[in-house]
């Protein structure tokens, strides 16, 4: 009886243990999404308010560095970048300096130019994450859109902007309505290495942290010199 007893203690163990070591689906990894960075241009970041600029472009850094980092199927979009817009972030460029590669298009809703749709919807990933300029237009509507064509879809809300603090958050409420998941840039990056044994990436996402983190970079920087660690 006792033996019976302590298999079942056993069993039930290794079976508790197991089922703990299996992450939510719903939680996003280097194999399961794509990214689509869409219209972070001159012309459209003038006019953003709610988020500071310095910011946001922190943030457009950490979200591009992570999608390289682990190399994550990215596209990038501009809307009329060579008459009207200007050139994406420099943060963009910096880990996508193949600028031939980005797709221009005149639609305000990213889904709508045939370009575009091809390319993201090439990638062949059902969960999709958007971060843009601006959200109540360049987001809203490819969100909307892939949502109805069955994708799952997640934005940044914080690589993301719109001209006030209302307008981005009305956007993020009519798209969580209608299945939306917002996360945060840093969320992402975090989300993305999930365990620090990951030796082949801790050193470049904290290399990341540390320039684009604000105060948690800070607070890696200080770690690392005056702890050791």
């Amino acid at each position: 009886m006792k033996t019976i007893k302590l298999s079942f203690v056993l069993f039930l163990a290794i079976t508790l243990n197991t089922f703990a070591q299996k992450p939510s689906p719903e939680l996003l990894d280097p194999t399961n999404h794509s990214l689509v960075l869409i219209d972070h241009e001159g012309q459209m970041g003038f006019a953003v308010n709610g988020i500071d600029p310095v910011q946001l472009r922190n943030n457009v850094g950490l979200v591009a560095g992570a999608s390289k980092i682990f190399n994550i199927p990215t596209v990038v979009t501009t809307v009329a970048a060579e008459s009207f817009s200007g050139p994406v972030f420099p943060e963009i460029i910096e880990f996508y300096p193949n600028e031939s590669e980005y797709v221009d298009r005149t639609t305000m809703n990213t889904w709508e130019d045939v370009n575009a749709y091809k390319a993201i919807t090439g990638k062949n990933k059902k969960k999709i994450v958007m971060a843009g300029l601006w959200t109540s237009v360049c987001i809203v509507g490819p969100a909307m859109s892939a949502i109805s064509d069955g994708y799952e879809v997640y934005v940044i809300t914080d690589a993301s902007g719109d001209i006030s603090k209302e307008a981005h958050d009305a956007a993020m409420q009519r798209m969580i309505q209608v299945g939306v998941k917002p996360i945060t840039s840093m969320q992402y990056l975090l989300e993305l290495q999930r365990d620090w044994a990951r030796s082949e990436t801790y050193e470049p996402v904290n290399q990341l942290v540390m320039r684009f983190g604000g105060g948690y970079g800070l607070g890696v920087q200080y770690a690392r010199k005056m702890l050791k660690h």
